[in-house]
């Protein structure tokens, strides 16, 4: 016995070796962490349980049969998140790059399965160079065994992706299907082919970096929502991002204790300007109404002119749609439709409250927008509000106007509860526009057009550009001091905790994606 318990501890030894020391140095000079110390960092202290750490690949083409690392290059588990049941992979770069063998794929798809079964989320730290191509197809099955079960356990539990590494080729579909991706600088990258790849086809010299790094797919192409520093960074990320979320559709985000007071906030009487023309940050608004310091950006340098996130407002977690007037004025375009209808979506999901600040003067116009389809992409974000069935509330801090005005959680939508500041217009469009097309006629033949344009559009003003005519229809609760906003939601949220929607009978919608 004494014999096989020592066999037991040198087999348990080698697999938590990786690839070796000589790989374990290199990946340090990288700035890279190795799989296994991901974990540590990870995981609460002493809570990871592991699971197939003496598995090793059935391949003997190519020689395989004389190469064998325990684990074949992921590490596979479960343990505990701030006191909370999690399942987590590790791909290990130090053995054959991290690439995907049948085995590999096996063990995900275990943990994957676990998940699902348990109802716990799901946390892939992905580290590979792709495909294992030695073992052909059979690695391939294994990538689409993976999406598959991406596809079931939507919706069902949370799924994390953290990119601390290559993520080539099929590789990137399993993170793209997951609910969020978090990339590290300088030392990750996603992208469909390579940068040779792309110059043979293409004739395009760039970088890894420049075609698929961070800053790429956090600014440009929206693939990732959260970038890191380093490894350390985007493991902390995740647990914060883990913070504000169920463990699964079935169960509500926990609350933090709180204790009502006052909730009185006067600086939000000075965010708002004047000019209904003069640009301000929203994100003042959310940080003057949120529990202090719990805003949790995300998809922060992407279509800036929507801000997205998760905070606490009396202790609960609600998700954050808001228009941002610092950008493009907060105007509606197409990738800030994709970035707010994704986020409605994932709140809708998980059972996660939504508040809507508005200030929005409608769709941007222009070919670029309609030739790259601003009609279904803005239908994508009334799709994603109208079927939501968490309790949703909507703030119209200043400009609510046209379609977007409809779009942006209206009572029309299913909005359950609407509140507007005394300075909210709610309109058409703004006062000068109309005028220009209904007085037409009676500014042109006047003998001081731009008078009569003035005078016009002070009636128009008068008449329109306030919250009053909606709230005499209904179509706005209340109109509320500024101050009195973060009084107002904790007290509405609360109202709306037990709230029971069930949509109609079908097997699902047709969302315009």
């Amino acid at each position: 016995m004494v014999d096989k318990l020592k066999q037991l501890k040198e087999k348990e030894s080698l697999a938590k070796l990786g690839g070796g020391e000589v790989r374990i140095e290199k990946q340090h000079k990288k700035g890279k962490l190795t799989a296994r110390e991901r974990v540590h960092f990870l995981m609460d202290e002493g809570s990871f349980e592991e699971i197939g750490l003496l598995v090793t690949h059935r391949s003997t083409d190519f020689g395989m049969e004389n190469q064998q690392f325990y684990g074949d290059g992921v590490i596979t588990g479960y343990g505990t998140i701030h006191g909370r049941l999690v399942y987590v992979f590790a791909q290990d770069f130090t053995v054959f790059g991290g690439s995907l063998s049948e085995t590999h794929a096996e063990k995900i798809c275990k943990i994957m399965d676990l998940a699902m079964e348990n109802g716990a989320p799901l946390i892939g730290l992905n580290d590979s160079g792709g495909a294992r191509i030695q073992e052909g197809v059979k690695s391939l099955g294994g990538y689409a065994d993976i999406f598959y079960r991406n596809v079931m356990a939507s919706g069902v539990v949370p799924q994390i992706s953290a990119i601390m590494g290559p993520c080539a080729g099929g590789a990137v579909y399993s993170p793209a299907m997951t609910d969020f991706t978090l990339m590290v600088e300088n030392t990750s990258y996603m992208f469909v082919t390579g940068p040779n790849v792309v110059k043979t086809v293409t004739n395009e010299e760039v970088t890894a970096e420049e075609l698929g790094g961070a800053s790429a797919h956090s600014t440009k192409s929206g693939v990732t929502h959260f970038t890191a520093a380093n490894d350390i960074d985007c493991l902390e990320k995740v647990k914060q991002l883990l913070s504000y979320m169920p463990q699964n559709c079935e169960d509500k985000a926990a609350d933090l204790p709180y204790e009502l007071g006052e909730e009185l906030r006067p600086e939000l009487e000075g965010i708002v300007p004047e000019s209904a023309n003069q640009p301000y940050d929203m994100r003042e608004v959310i940080e003057g109404i949120m529990d202090k310091e719990t805003f949790l950006e995300v998809h922060k340098n992407y279509a800036e002119n929507i801000v997205v996130g998760f905070a606490r407002i009396g202790g609960k977690s609600v998700g954050i749609v808001a228009n941002q007037p610092y950008s493009l004025a907060g105007v509606l375009d197409v990738e800030s439709s994709k970035k707010g209808a994704r986020f409605v979506r994932f709140c809708d999901c998980f059972n996660i409250p939504l508040l809507v600040l508005v200030d929005v003067p409608g769709f941007l116009p222009g070919t670029d927008q309609e030739w790259n389809g601003i009609i279904v992409n803005g239908a994508k974000l009334l799709y994603a509000f109208s079927e939501a069935t968490v309790p949703r509330v909507t703030l119209i801090t200043r400009k609510a106007y046209g379609g977007a005005y409809d779009v942006m959680n209206s009572k029309h939508i299913g909005a359950d509860m609407n509140y507007a500041w005394p300075g909210a217009e709610i309109a058409v469009m703004g006062a000068k526009g109309a005028s220009e097309i209904i007085f037409r006629k009676e500014i042109s033949k006047a003998d001081d057009p731009a008078k009569k344009l003035s005078e016009k559009e002070a009636e128009y003003a008068e008449k329109f550009a306030n919250p009053y005519s909606a709230t005499a229809r209904g179509f706005v609760d209340e109109v509320i001091l500024p101050k009195e906003t973060r009084r107002k939601l904790i007290k509405t949220f609360s109202m709306l905790k037990n709230k029971k929607v069930s949509l109609p009978k079908k097997k699902h919608g047709n969302i315009p994606l």
